[in-house]
């Protein structure tokens, strides 16, 4: 069984505060973009990329699924030893790669997660000033550019067989996290200078009954701004349900969903898409008007797909149509409106990491660390050109793009390519 690693601001409630000096305009300040969509407007990317140039190449401490954020000068990754008795956040260099500093926490417990998911799998977000880290049972905690803990909170204990992986969510004064999946699920919203809860809101349709059930949603919430009213889209199993992130008070909700949840939901041209994993069903539903409240399901759902595929990472939208990758390697172009498969094609092996938009080119890098550009086109499957690293390694992380820069994580190493 597998699931979701990794794996998250337009305007108003979701910009991050505008004091906040240390981010620019190549900075990667979440694991999806500052958009929270998997696009980044006005990014550029090399097409292609090799030992030629290779920034550097950093060696890790240990195996993870978090994928880098970049901000300040500085790549930001989280990790965490074997049995998850030390989780890390780590600090490099951008420019040279070299370890800057590690903070963490210790932590006695047990967790379980399965082998495919090592202890660390959220992925860091900051506001330009703080580092946010979900270390799971080890708790969510805020640390400096200079690695100083600013503050820590104990938000429960994760039991899934296959561990977590939700990222935090930086939301104006606060910083938001899905605490999941499990026999207790909720999302909470801490004030990103203390630490403070501002609000909690318990989610237990979303709960199993046992650590070992089927059932569960490891996706990141989306961060969405609906006219003037500002949104919290997350996929639960059995529904898309979305969240006012100032009082954590549930907006609307769609059905339809399965009981795995793992990618993260996609919004755009006015259509609001849910694709459940291991099989599950997926659906599309007409994005709702500022004001619209309540169960959506009859007067919004566009359609629903019945029997799918394994997925893991997170798609994108796109000139109409719906494109991501399977765990399997398989490449889908679906029509936003109906559902419909427009074309399928085997874009690459095995592949966990999400989508990215970057120009008019799309993003993916398999399990061996070989990333693909592909033409977005209804047209057909068109790969632009293929970067395998050196030799091969692991990866489930998704890439970081920043500056003209690319940032990728496998189980050994943490990679930079572009120019010098």
């Amino acid at each position: 069984m597998k699931f979701l690693l990794t794996q998250p601001l337009a305007v108003a409630f979701f910009s991050v505060a505008a004091s906040s000096l240390s981010i620019s305009a190549g900075d990667c300040i979440a694991v999806d973009e500052p958009s929270g969509d998997g696009i980044a407007p006005g990014e550029s990317a090399p097409l292609e990329w090799t030992a030629e140039n290779q920034r550097w190449r950093t060696p890790l401490p240990a195996p993870g699924n978090s994928s880098p954020i970049v901000a300040g000068g500085r790549v930001f990754l989280t990790s965490a030893d074997a049995n998850g008795m030390r989780r890390s956040l780590l600090c490099f260099d951008r420019e040279d790669g070299k370890l800057l500093w590690e903070s963490g926490v210790d932590f006695p417990g047990k967790e379980a997660t399965h082998k495919t998911n090592p202890h660390g799998a959220a992925s860091p977000a900051t506001d330009g000033e703080r580092i946010f880290v979900s270390f799971a049972s080890a708790g969510a905690a805020a640390y400096d550019f200079a690695g100083k803990e600013l503050w820590r909170r104990d938000l429960g204990k994760l039991d899934q067989i296959w561990g977590s992986a939700s990222s935090p969510v930086v939301c104006g004064d606060a910083v938001i996290f899905l605490w999941g999946p499990g026999t207790s699920v909720k999302l909470v919203a801490l004030k990103r200078e203390s630490g403070e809860t501002l609000w909690e809101t318990p989610l237990p349709e979303a709960a199993a009954e046992k650590p070992d059930q089927f059932k569960g949603s490891w996706t990141t919430p989306l961060r969405w701004q609906n006219g003037a009213r500002a949104e919290l889209i997350c996929p639960l199993p059995g529904k898309i349900a979305s969240f006012d992130p100032a009082t954590g008070n549930e907006l609307w909700r769609c059905s339809g969903l399965g009981d795995l949840y793992y990618t993260n939901a996609l919004v755009g041209s006015g259509v609001i898409v849910g694709m459940s994993g291991y099989g599950g069903p997926a659906i599309g539903m007409k994005a709702p008007a500022p004001g619209e409240t309540g169960d959506l399901t009859e007067t919004h759902r566009l359609w629903r797909t019945e029997k799918n595929t394994q997925r893991i990472g997170s798609g994108i939208i796109h000139g109409g149509c719906v494109y991501l990758i399977n765990e399997s390697g398989i490449m889908q172009c679906l029509d936003l409106k109906t559902g419909g498969e427009v074309w399928k094609e085997r874009a690459a092996r095995q592949t966990w990491g999400s989508l990215r938009l970057i120009g008019d080119r799309l993003f993916s890098t398999d399990l061996q660390g070989t990333t693909r550009a592909i033409k977005p086109s209804p047209d057909g499957f068109e790969k632009l050109a293929e970067s395998p690293l050196e030799k091969t390694e692991m990866t489930r992380a998704t890439a970081a793009f920043s500056g003209g820069q690319v940032f990728l994580r496998t189980y050994e190493a943490l990679y930079c390519f572009g120019e010098k």
